[in-house]
């Protein structure tokens, strides 16, 4: 893969040096709570899981399917993956964060079919052509170089093979920033990249058959706890680092939500993407 200035993506950002050990922090204290707490992410993946091969689909070359779960969390889709694709299937799952793949090992570490690997999905430690088909439900809109991700499932696909990936939007937590937000206060939330950006990186990656679609998913909570234990529990940060929050600012935050109140409770939007690429070459 290269990675000289002309193969970036003019709208990446250069990672800060500790983004890959805060990111893993975060997603590894969550782990516990994730099953929990991330009923929004689950049911989003629904959209991602119904563009799947169907059941008992031959690979492109006629071989055992071998599958990548990108950002695997503790394996509630590598499980599933395995169930759909046989049992002569392998399905890889790959997380940044060390105690997500502990309890992905420690609820599925017996089924045979599974493998897992910390590593950063910018640099997959897989051999050239290797997969029929990488899934990944939101977890690239962590990465700070969309065009390195992408052009490393390129890599790591064989001919025909695809990429159904489920990312974010910006707008995504709108009603979560309008809260927060203040005066002279920088962003806290995470920089996200729209569908031109991602048509453009998944170009440049090489893929030639690439749809990526838009739609807005709304979920509902009963109180702003609720709500930021949705996003927190799942590893998602929407505190600026090192920012202290006051009680003042916790009032503020619940008076602003609660203006929002919609009979069946606070509102949380989330603008998703869904990316359908297939390798040609």
């Amino acid at each position: 893969m290269s990675t000289s200035p002309a193969r970036r993506h003019p709208t990446d950002s250069t990672p800060s040096p500790h983004w890959r050990r805060r990111v893993a922090h975060a997603f590894s204290r969550a782990a516990g709570d994730y099953g929990r707490l991330a009923g929004a992410q689950l049911a989003m993946g629904e959209v991602l899981w119904e563009r799947l091969p169907a059941h008992g689909s031959p690979t492109p070359l006629g071989t055992p399917w071998r599958v990548l779960d990108l950002g695997c969390g503790p394996g509630h889709w590598s499980e599933r993956l395995a169930e759909r694709f046989g049992d002569d299937a392998t399905v890889i799952g790959l997380d940044l964060a060390p105690g997500m793949l502990a309890a992905a090992e420690q609820d599925h570490g017996r089924d045979p079919r599974l493998r897992w690997l910390c590593a950063d999905a910018a640099a997959l430690p897989l051999a050239d052509g290797c997969l029929d088909l990488a899934f990944s439900n939101l977890a690239i809109q962590w990465c700070p170089d969309l065009s390195r991700v992408l052009s490393e499932l390129h890599r790591v696909l064989r001919p025909g093979g695809r990429a159904l990936i489920n990312t974010l939007a910006p707008g995504t937590l709108a009603e979560v920033g309008h809260a927060w937000s203040r005066p002279g206060a920088p962003a806290a939330l995470l920089p996200l990249l729209g569908r031109e950006q991602h048509l453009a990186a998944a170009r440049l990656a090489g893929f030639r058959r690439v749809s990526v679609e838009r739609q807005t998913r709304r979920f509902h909570y009963p109180d702003l706890a609720a709500v930021m234990a949705s996003i927190k529990g799942v590893g998602a940060q929407t505190a600026r680092p090192g920012a202290r929050l006051t009680r003042a600012d916790l009032a503020r935050a619940r008076r602003r939500f609660d203006a929002l109140r919609e009979p069946e409770g606070l509102p949380v939007s989330y603008r998703l993407l869904t990316l359908d690429l297939t390798r040609d070459d």
